[in-house]
């Protein structure tokens, strides 16, 4: 992964408590904890794994504080030798669980802030969100295995499937890496909307930082019901 010059640090999370219905609404039932998490830098041939660890060394049911710290200061220090650290949905999610589990908002906040934020950008500038997998379709990168999602890895890492759910948390940086990467070479982003149509939109200037996305102009929202804020992705950061 050495075709751009921008050396990423792609980074997500997996959650401890398993969150109830179908629609996961998740903050009501927080604090949800850290399972595992993964970070993968572009110029490297495998991924970081992280997890929660026993005396004996094997996987605890979830990160503690300082070992949640340790991931949020590794964040930080790949951004000062000059990765940029990437995710889908991190701003609302990953870096919000993460200040939370780590008890250090303010380093938080500013990574998030820096950071590459693919699924936010492209609300900024599209008017509404695009889920990994149809990017991936889109942008005709491999994509997640069937069966697997997020909502399940706390279930399985409770039953003591860790490493399905570490490799799924590898996979999930991997398919961010691939997509932001094929985005950089083609300047143009594609994905499969909810017609099944592949859709394309011209990237020029590539990847915007969380805090450059929040400059572009607003879309034209007018012809959705319900429309999503951007102030919505940023709400954890206000009052800390």
């Amino acid at each position: 992964m050495t075709e751009s010059t921008t050396r990423y640090v792609a980074f997500d999370i997996e959650t401890a408590k398993e969150v109830p219905g179908d629609d996961f609404v998740w903050r009501p039932h927080r604090p949800l904890g850290i399972s595992c998490a993964a970070t993968w830098a572009s110029d490297a041939d495998q991924p970081v794994l992280w997890h929660g660890k026993r005396p004996d060394g094997s996987p605890s049911p979830k990160m503690s504080r300082d070992e949640a710290l340790e991931l949020a200061r590794y964040l930080a220090q790949m951004t000062e030798s000059g990765y940029t650290v990437l995710t889908w949905n991190g701003l609302s999610f990953d870096f919000d669980i993460l200040a939370e589990e780590s008890g250090d908002f303010g380093l938080c906040k500013k990574c998030a802030l820096g950071h590459v934020d693919m699924m936010f950008h492209l609300l900024c500038l599209l008017g509404y969100p695009v889920g990994l997998g149809k990017a991936a379709q889109g942008m005709g990168v491999e994509g997640k295995p069937a069966g697997m999602s997020g909502e399940k890895a706390p279930r399985l890492w409770a039953a003591g499937h860790y490493q399905q759910v570490l490799d799924y948390v590898a996979q999930d940086v991997r398919i961010a890496l691939d997509v932001a990467l094929a985005v950089q070479r083609r300047h143009q982003f594609a994905w499969i909307n909810r017609k099944g149509t592949r859709r394309c939109e011209p990237m020029p200037s590539g990847w915007l930082s969380v805090e450059r996305a929040l400059r572009l102009p607003l879309p034209d929202t007018s012809w959705m019901t319900s429309p999503i804020s951007r102030s919505e992705s940023l709400a954890w950061m206000s009052g800390k």
